[in-house]
């Protein structure tokens, strides 16, 4: 029979349609070619790659910093969402509500290479792109008129990506979103009720159980929620409380990076490079410390679509249990 499960922290609904279920293997596109078969190294038409460098003006930052031979580029969108002059000015007339759209949009080129996934970059350079998401979240939490950062990747069309090349985008907003604030308001009511965060009781309880561990490490654990909203969902939470991915040490960003490089490389290798979607949830800019909050970053391979029920409800259907997903991922042999 099929089960209606909940998410504790977020309060979301998803059916486990155990009757419609289907096997691990059967999300595998087989027409899939990986990027680094299919693409050259350098594309000389690709403005990310090296030697298509725009000018100074579009560059904010570089790892390693000042250096020629750059291995991560921050630079200003050419097309933001956002503008990052001017002031922020509410406008209110009657149920007319408006806020003018100053902020932040800049792009994270992940590495020179056009080919690569990030499933096959080493650690050390995925924590380098990680350690620019912090660099830039610091800078943007500091601007007075931002009240949230968000971070993000699109990997591949059915994720929303418009180029190949491997980038990220972080969006420093003058709003807090409504599904952020619903979800502080949620882990506040948990921690209001119980005295606890809810996702440290949520990791806790996955340690427990162990069916939907994917992997983990000294400070990370990757897990299918209880309740994942699609096929693979995985969320990676750190073991210890933190509200905000900015103020997370060195060590444990290099750590980070090495359990997402493994997430990554399992889903690469089991499903042949998935599309995806990775957000990194962090705590509203003026919620750093918050008791309620545990910041966790969420994976979502594209491997089916949301349609008219999802859109109409507002809950969505996963068509693969939880549990199978998460032994699927953990038999996957990696080399190296």
């Amino acid at each position: 029979m099929p089960e209606i499960r909940q998410n504790m922290a977020t309060k979301q609904w998803v059916i486990i349609a155990t009757e419609r279920a289907r096997r691990p293997e059967e999300f595998v596109d087989p027409s899939r070619q990986p990027s680094r078969l299919t693409l050259p190294e350098l594309d000389p038409a690709c403005p990310f790659c090296p030697g298509n460098e725009e000018g100074p003006d579009m560059e904010v930052t570089r790892l390693p910093e000042g250096a020629a031979a750059w291995k991560v580029r921050v630079l200003k969108n050419k097309y933001p969402a956002l503008q990052r002059h001017g002031e922020r000015v509410r406008h209110f007339d009657g149920v007319h509500r408006a806020i003018s759209g100053v902020g932040y949009h800049e792009v994270v080129v992940e590495t020179p290479l056009h080919n690569v996934s990030p499933a096959l970059m080493t650690a050390e350079d995925l924590a380098l792109v990680l350690q620019a998401f912090q660099m830039r979240g610091i800078a943007m939490a500091l601007d007075d008129r931002i009240e949230h950062v968000i971070y993000f990747k699109n990997h591949g069309l059915r994720a929303g990506t418009s180029l190949v090349h491997p980038h990220s985008q972080i969006i420093g907003l003058p709003v807090v979103p409504y599904d952020v604030r619903s979800r502080d308001e949620e882990a506040r009511r948990y921690f209001d009720d119980t005295g606890e965060c809810v996702y440290c009781a949520m990791l806790r309880d996955e340690l427990e159980d162990r069916r939907r561990l994917v992997c983990e490490n000294e400070d990370y654990v990757a897990f299918l929620p209880y309740a994942a909203l699609s096929p693979f969902h995985i969320w990676i939470l750190p073991r210890e409380h933190h509200s905000s991915y900015l103020m997370v040490s060195p060590i444990a960003i290099f750590r980070l990076a090495q359990i997402c490089r493994e997430v990554l490389l399992r889903l690469y290798v089991s499903l042949n490079d998935p599309d995806y979607n990775i957000v990194l949830r962090s705590a509203p800019v003026k919620a750093w410390y918050a008791d309620h909050l545990h910041w966790y970053v969420s994976l979502i391979p594209r491997v089916t679509q949301t349609a008219g029920f999802e859109l109409g409800s507002g809950m969505y259907i996963n068509t693969a249990l939880p549990e199978e997903s998460a032994a699927f991922l953990r038999s996957v042999t990696l080399e190296g």
